[in-house]
């Protein structure tokens, strides 16, 4: 009998059926939820041709084989030639399907007598099946060139901009290199021709790395600087507030500030930037000044060339934040974006530690004296003055849309452009006042001297999504009829609509449309029938997920997928939150998030890198939540504010209901939704067209179960960080996970160069000319805790090499 047993294939006839009943299984449920019945039937021929081959009949390899052109002909009738898509319906049975035709199983099938012709056929089917996983890697590979879109001309460079009188075309001063947030650099002497030649030319270390527990169970550790540049130094900050002061051409560190400085309780761990100010007429100390804030909420001045507080800003170099803001728990209230310095006022708000409760602390923007430190004003959107002062004993109005992202501003109209967010918490707004209503996810322009509105226009109406704005707009402008200049911006959002609008007054240069969405029938909840949707401009949003979308390394994950996907509520962009669970795509980190998008002024070309992720989203009963422990008791802030929950769970206390928030990932904590995963598009800003879009990135440095595989598929890959545009015609980025800094053509979107960084460049790249006369382009690669890309403290430089 054992004989007879080992001279059968069973163990691979055994795997082939328990293959095919785990499909039958899941088949049934997939069917019954209303999705494709191909796993069901494939289960059944699968269990069948299993247990034929395990008692020793050919027939089951014949039925394999049948099995295995049935699923091609399915896959390629759901998602056509399209590698990446095909590879978790074909790739995995194709492999299996070659084992079963070698010898050690066919060879057991076969019978006396048989000639050598029928003998050869299993190698024939190994060979095909062979060639099927070849063609299904070959059309992966291929799916960038694929996917490469480039259905406009590039537009010719016009007359060059005027160089922006406040920044010399050498530097870099603010975030976005000008206060118009354009991140495009007038210098020539990288070009697409010579970038090939670039080469490490410095690099330093900060010392600053994760501390035990800072880069784990939902803390994040995210170097995301980018230097500004003034004069011969660069100045940035790391993750804990430290501010360094570099040369500019050597990197040798010129000065270094560690602030009294507590970030313990902080979720979030990420300093964008520091501000540059210089008073007009001084010298000696502090007459030029790095503006920076601490990870506990206070702002401190530093004289520029020597990094020594300036003893005359606040009280002995510092102001505390916090005043007039009532009860703030360490971790509520931080600032990661720099302030904005400009025309005698550094203006700011601050990073709220959203979803946990109502009633948290104000978003209120404030301008200070950035000699003094003292409030020149507040505007405070609750109150019936919003630029009234307070009167004692008076608090800012709690619970307000904070502006925590990047701000831009156009010196000549005295503007600084805030981006909101929502009032706290985000997926429940049934008891949201009308100031927040009016504000919410809104672009507000404020005028810089006074803090007294001149306009606002909102994005998204009732934002139950967490769709705020995560950074301002870039400025630009466009020509008008009869030869006129129109001063126009673009406002990016997580949802990826592009807002071109005019910035003197707000109103659209491009039809924006209100567009009817879905409303959910949470009770207590209201819901904005209404969304609006800039038609008037190209689209970054991703098309609606389908089934055929869900995607997996195999086609057992990939079919868990596609149950999760039917046991959901999901009908596109806007679905709200529910209590059977929902898909947010794109969810709360967006298509683009705080790095925004760039601007060649010359080419009028926008350049936006974009995420594509889906998440899920679930309202869970407080009471039930409770039960569960998945949150902690708590009766407000006569109570110290309970601590150590779980990242995902957003406790929204004051609210009927806890939300569950989590990306939609598979068991192999992979994406569910099928790549590409990151795109880098072009746009351009006159005829409103896209001229070039192509995947980004690939999957080095990424992998299953969140390891680190040093494997590079292209399959287009998330990014967190943005670029740089030169008037030469390079765009340079480094956000993607795969901690790689590029550079593209502007023109034709091709990477024309690349280097692997030391760690995960989250950051925007800046670009400068050095007193040696070289041009640098920097980097700060130290990771993204969110992303998992690999922590670091490295700042990078670039340059060609050095004429002898």
């Amino acid at each position: 009998m054992f004989d007879t047993l080992r001279a059968r294939p069973v163990i691979s006839g055994a795997l082939t059926a328990i293959f095919g009943a785990v499909f039958v299984i899941l088949g049934v449920w997939l069917t019954v939820l209303g999705g494709s019945v191909y796993y069901l039937i494939a289960g059944l021929v699968l269990v069948a041709s299993g247990v034929m081959i395990a008692l020793g009949r050919r027939e089951g390899l014949w039925l394999y084989g049948l099995a295995f052109v049935g699923t091609i002909l399915w896959a390629l009738w759901e998602v056509g030639l399209d590698g990446w898509r095909l590879m978790p319906r074909v790739f995995g049975p194709a492999l299996w399907g070659v084992w079963l035709c070698l010898p050690p199983v066919a060879g057991k099938l076969a019978r006396p007598g048989d000639d050598t012709r029928r003998l050869a056929l299993p190698l024939v089917g190994a060979a095909a099946c062979a060639i099927a996983a070849i063609a299904v890697i070959a059309l992966g590979y291929r799916i960038t060139a694929l996917r490469f879109e480039h259905p406009a001309p590039v537009p010719a460079a016009g007359t060059a901009t005027p160089s922006d009188t406040l920044v010399g075309d050498s530097d870099w001063i603010y975030y976005g290199r000008t206060a118009s947030g354009d991140r495009f650099s007038p210098l020539t002497q990288i070009t697409p021709a010579n970038v090939s030649g670039l080469k490490e030319a410095w690099r330093m270390r900060t010392g600053d790395m994760p501390k035990p527990g800072e880069n784990s169970k939902g803390h994040e550790f995210n170097f995301e600087a980018t230097p500004i540049k003034v004069g011969d130094a660069l100045y940035f900050c790391t993750p804990h507030r430290e501010v360094f002061a570099v040369d500019s051409i050597t990197g040798k560190t010129l000065w270094r500030f560690k602030p009294d400085n507590n970030t313990h309780a902080n979720v979030y761990l990420a300093c964008r930037g520091v501000a540059y100010w210089k008073t007009a007429g001084a010298s000696g100390p502090c007459a030029e000044r790095i503006i920076s804030t601490t990870g506990d909420t206070r702002m401190f001045a530093l004289d520029a060339r020597t990094g020594a507080l300036c003893a005359d800003f606040g009280a002995g170099g510092y102001v505390n934040l916090r005043d007039n803001m009532g009860p703030t728990p360490p971790g509520f209230h931080f600032i990661t974006s720099q302030p904005l310095v400009m025309n005698g006022r550094v203006m700011f708000s601050g990073w709220v530690y959203d979803n946990q409760t109502e009633d948290e602390p104000s978003g209120v923007i404030k301008a200070l004296d950035p000699v003094s430190g003292k409030t020149v004003w507040a505007w405070d959107m609750g109150r019936a003055d919003p630029t009234a002062p307070l009167k004692p004993g008076e608090l800012y109005t709690r619970g307000t849309s904070n502006g925590w992202g990047t701000y831009t501003a156009d010196p000549a109209l005295n503007l600084v452009y805030v981006p909101l967010g929502n009032p706290t918490p985000d997926y429940f707004g049934g008891y949201r006042r009308p100031f927040d209503e009016r504000y919410s996810s809104t672009l507000v322009a404020l005028d810089i001297g006074t803090g007294k509105e001149r306009w606002h226009f909102q994005t998204v109406h009732h934002d139950l999504w967490d769709f705020d704005l995560p950074i301002g707009p870039s400025l630009v402008d466009l020509p008008g009829p009869g030869g006129a200049v129109i001063p126009a911006l673009v406002q990016t959002t997580k949802q990826g609509q592009l807002f071109l609008l005019d910035r003197r007054d707000g109103h659209p240069l491009a039809q924006v449309s209100e567009t009817p969405v879905t409303v959910g029938k949470i009770p207590g909840e209201r819901y904005s029938p209404t969304q609006p949707m800039s038609v008037g401009m190209p689209s970054l949003t991703p098309p609606k997920l389908t089934e055929r979308d869900m995607w997996g390394a195999t086609p057992f994950d990939q079919l868990m997928c596609r149950i999760a996907y039917r046991k959901m509520d999901y009908d596109g962009l806007f679905t709200p939150p529910s209590q059977r669970g929902n898909i947010g795509y794109p969810a709360f980190d967006g298509v683009v998030d705080w790095y925004g998008a760039t601007i060649d002024p010359d080419r009028k070309l926008l350049i936006a890198d974009s995420s594509y992720i889906p998440f899920t989203y679930k309202l869970v009963p407080h009471q039930v939540a409770l039960n569960k422990k998945m949150i902690k008791p708590w009766a407000g802030w006569s109570q110290p504010y309970p601590t150590g929950g779980k990242f995902t769970v957003n406790p929204q206390y004051g609210t009927p209901f806890a939300a569950v928030i989590k990306p939609f990932l598979n068991v192999l904590q992979v994406p569910c939704n099928a790549p590409p995963w990151g795109k880098m598009t072009a746009i351009d800003l006159v005829t409103h067209k896209v001229v070039w879009r192509r995947p980004m990135g690939s999957t080095w440095g990424t992998g299953p179960f969140g390891l680190h595989l040093p494997v590079g598929l292209p399959t287009g890959i998330f990014t967190m960080g943005g670029s740089v545009v030169t008037r030469s015609g390079l765009v340079f980025a480094s956000g993607t996970a795969d901690q790689t800094l590029r550079a593209v053509d502007e023109r034709t979107g091709k990477v024309l160069w690349h280097v692997r960084l030391p760690a995960g460049g989250n950051a925007n790249p800046m670009t400068y000319a050095g007193r040696d006369g070289r041009q640098y382009v920097v980097i700060a690669a130290g990771g993204h805790g969110g992303l998992k890309t690999k922590p670091g403290d490295y700042v990078v430089a670039y340059a060609l090499p050095a004429r002898r």
